[in-house]
């Protein structure tokens, strides 16, 4: 879709309202009476003969009825964003010649003749594949239940879904685990150990057990990148202390430890708040053979400066100025720390510093600029910058616009946006992917899911791929506006163009079924999470225990905070207070029990 019909559209917004009158003043006058719309309802139970003398504001009401009633996006091109979101997206048909998918769950769902229907469910739920059966209220503390309930059977007979039949209980240890894989029988390889750590990164205790089961095999070494992400697993989990053994045993193996091994280690120490064992682990580099650079100290200040602790970045980098020397990217991760904490003084001290060292300001500087003014909805000095990077014969580029764009959309100044895509295009710009994300992510913030749908479409002809963060895009407007199948095809149009889905793609459709307490749908995309190796973490049990709670879903939600708690996390504390307080509302006082004992062996296990 060319952005000249985009840009007229957006600057002829009453075209639609001359040509339509009668759709104008309708939606103004249903406005006027829709408080009346219960009233309404009953009056419309009248005889057949009644109805045909039906009232003027009977008509009316119809009409806007019979408008509300679901109809292809394609017919609603650049309609006001009030009628725009009623509609639904719709998927252009494969070619005859496109090579045909591998069958999963999910395409014999959209395929079966039960498929979800579009429109308003009239009880509540959504309609499931007939294998995708869901069980009574789950039993808390019944681990044959919640097992059931999050994985359902794979049609694989492959290594990695054996043993995540066998890793779907819950185990008390390691050995434990790793007793269970030795009873299986199954030998390990690289890609089954890689794919089973990604599967259960969340699971400290079963990733470990797997780690160490794969070790103990005979004719079997695992590679430094299999230790990088037990290391990582282990720091997510906020088990510091076999993190560093395990950094430890590295050491012993030559040419293991690498600055990707201490950068997953800096960066978990920081990200629990032990800054100064993150850049005391930098400080002893050469105790696991590796030697400082400048590089490394890079690693340590942008993860500092990402972190909030840009001060600590620049700390570090005056200790050790006498003997490393700072560079172009440097003085850039200080000078975008002081961006992001607001410390826009700062940041133009470092920016003369960097000159003062022979160093000019890049794009690269600059653009932690506009990004920052853009967060905060100050337009007026993202223009400021941008003429001065003119001025300073430092253009902006690509990356730039698209950090600009981005702003916009989430401020809602999508005419501004589409401005600026004009300006791109006149520039002679090569559109690539972030730029198409951008955009399309600032059409649907908007509500124009035409526009977006036109452009998503449209990228590969333009040579450009559809990557994770449109499919994201194009997911939560779908979700938004509870347009439950176009989602789903979203999501399975994911697995034809061999792009992987992660734990944020998930989160508005598990959104979406607490809203529409559809356990079955629940069950069915907690499962297909499980098909593609997508780990649940805390943020997504927190999720689900509020959006349950939201509707009265109680037993679930106490369901999902056991399952969390059993799988070796720690609710967090808000979750945990309101879902109590909501159990004593409802004078649940033994569940409140059983949730209070859950919580206690949650920080007990999780001490440090």
């Amino acid at each position: 879709m060319s952005f000249e019909l985009l840009f007229k559209a957006q600057n002829e917004p009453n075209n639609l309202s001359a040509q339509h009158p009668p759709s104008r003043l309708l939606r103004f006058a249903v406005q006027f009476l829709v408080c009346s719309v219960e009233n309404w309802n009953k009056e419309l139970m009248l005889s057949s003969a009644s109805q045909r003398k039906m009232q003027p504001k009977h008509q009316m009401l119809k009409l806007y009825r019979k408008s509300l009633s679901p109809k292809p996006l394609l017919a609603n091109y650049l309609l006001p964003k009030l009628l725009c979101t009623l509609t639904e997206l719709t998927l252009a048909c494969d070619s005859p010649n496109s090579p045909q998918p591998r069958p999963s769950i999910l395409s014999t769902w959209l395929c079966n003749d039960q498929k979800p229907k579009v429109g308003k469910p009239t009880n509540g739920h959504f309609v499931i594949p007939s294998h995708a059966n869901c069980d009574k209220y789950p039993n808390i503390e019944s681990h044959k239940n919640i097992a059931s309930l999050s994985l359902l059977s794979e049609a694989s007979d492959s290594d990695a879904h054996k043993v995540g039949e066998i890793l779907k209980k819950h185990y008390s240890s390691e050995d434990a685990v790793v007793e269970a894989l030795n009873e299986s029988g199954i030998s390990a390889t690289h890609d089954l150990v890689s794919q089973l750590l990604k599967r259960f990164s969340n699971q400290w205790l079963i990733a470990l057990g797997v780690f160490i089961w794969a070790k103990n095999q005979t004719g079997y070494v695992h590679k430094p990148e299999i230790y990088n992400s037990m290391i990582d697993i282990l720091g997510k989990s906020r088990k510091f202390s076999l993190m560093w053994d395990l950094v430890q045993e590295m050491s012993g193996l030559n040419g293991y430890v690498s600055l990707v091994t201490m950068g997953k280690v800096m960066k978990r120490l920081v990200r629990d708040g032990k800054y100064n064992e993150a850049i005391d682990a930098f400080r002893g580099l050469e105790k696991f053979g590796l030697s400082k650079s400048t590089e490394a100290m890079n690693v340590l200040m942008d993860i500092l400066a990402r972190n909030g602790r840009v001060e600590d970045a620049r700390a570090v980098a005056l200790e050790f100025e006498g003997c490393l020397t700072l560079d172009y990217r440097s003085y850039n991760i200080l000078s975008s720390g002081y961006c992001k904490a607001r410390m826009f003084g700062d940041a133009r001290k470092t920016m003369e510093e960097m000159e003062e060292r022979g160093f000019h300001p890049n794009v690269v500087s600059y653009t932690a600029f506009i990004e920052a003014y853009g967060e905060q909805k100050d337009f007026r000095n993202v223009e400021i910058i941008l003429n001065e990077m003119q001025e300073k014969g430092c253009p902006p580029d690509l990356i730039t616009y698209t950090v600009y764009i981005r702003a916009l959309g989430k401020a809602r100044q999508i005419n501004k946006a589409l401005e600026i895509c004009e300006e791109i295009k006149r520039n002679g710009f090569v559109l690539g992917t972030q730029f198409y994300c951008s955009l399309i992510h600032s059409l649907c913030l908007s509500g124009r899911l035409k526009d977006a749908w036109n452009i998503f479409e449209d990228v590969e002809k333009q040579g450009v791929g559809r990557d994770l963060g449109m499919y994201k895009a194009m997911i939560s407007a779908a979700c938004a506006l509870s347009q439950d199948e176009s989602a789903l095809k979203l999501l399975h149009k994911m697995e034809e163009d061999s792009c992987k889905p992660d734990v944020q793609t998930y989160a508005p459709l598990l959104k979406m079924c607490c809203r529409k307490k559809s356990m079955k749908m629940l069950k069915f995309l907690l499962n297909h999470m499980f098909e593609n190796d997508v780990s649940i973490d805390i943020v997504t049990y927190d999720l689900l225990v509020h959006g349950l709670r939201k509707q009265g879903k109680l037993k679930y939600a106490c369901f999902f905070f056991q399952e969390a708690v059993l799988k070796g996390m720690v609710p967090c504390d808000k979750t945990y207070k309101i879902l109590l307080e909501e159990l004593e509302r409802k004078n649940m006082a033994e569940m409140k029990g059983k949730i209070e004992k859950l919580m206690l062996r949650a920080k007990e296990l999780n001490r440090i």
